[in-house]
């Protein structure tokens, strides 16, 4: 009796791939100005968000949608975000003016510029006079900050939550300010921190910007 031998090699199911619908099957949405406007602000969140605080931003992108209710606010939730969009832009505010450096060990130290020097935070190590003279505070700080708190709004603007939250039905005119003044402030406020650079390494900031 002949015996036929199946040489095939028997496939894996996971390595088929299920293809990918193409774009012509995708239903195709129309978008008005402003829905297109909205949708690029969305976008340029991100790229706002790197000249902020980490820890900030964090904070804020964490919280408000906890303070708002996902946007439905009673007078409650309206003080509670008020307050929270306060405090984080003015964290944003305040730690453009720290900086920081290396220890002989090699260890990172924290501080604040001073119209002196530097002033550690935590008070483990002491700069020499002549290395603490090269973090004195300079007027690019406060401009850096001022920068800092206006990028901050406008990524307060971009988040859906706190606008429903402090405008729960807006006019068409106050929609296309709304739409409008996050795009130019980011516009400005990044061809000025190009412009003007800093070289401080502060606390939520890259050590390597």
């Amino acid at each position: 009796m002949e015996i036929k031998v199946d040489n095939e090699i028997p496939r894996n199911l996971d390595d088929e791939k299920v293809p990918l619908l193409e774009s012509s099957e995708l239903p195709e949405v129309e978008k008005n100005l402003i829905q297109q406007a909205i949708s690029h602000t969305f976008k340029s969140t991100a790229h706002l968000a790197n000249l902020l605080p980490t820890g900030s931003v964090l904070a804020f992108q964490f919280l408000s949608p906890i303070f708002t209710n996902q946007g439905q606010c009673d007078v409650v939730g309206r003080s509670l975000t008020a307050g929270l969009v306060a405090l984080c832009g003015l964290s944003c505010f305040l730690l453009n003016f720290t900086d920081s450096f290396k220890d002989q060990k090699g260890n990172i130290c924290y501080g604040f510029a001073t119209t002196r020097g530097l002033w550690i935070i935590d008070g483990s190590a002491t700069p020499p006079l002549e290395v603490a003279a090269k973090y004195k505070l300079k007027f690019i700080d406060f401009m850096h900050a001022i920068m800092s708190i206006l990028v901050f709004a406008a990524v307060a603007l971009f988040d859906q939550n706190v606008v429903s939250c402090f405008y729960p039905t807006p006019s068409y005119e106050t929609q296309e300010l709304l739409t409008a003044l996050p795009v130019a402030i980011g516009v400005i406020c990044s061809m000025l921190f190009v412009v003007f650079p800093t070289q401080r390494h502060g606390i939520g900031f890259p050590l390597t910007c």
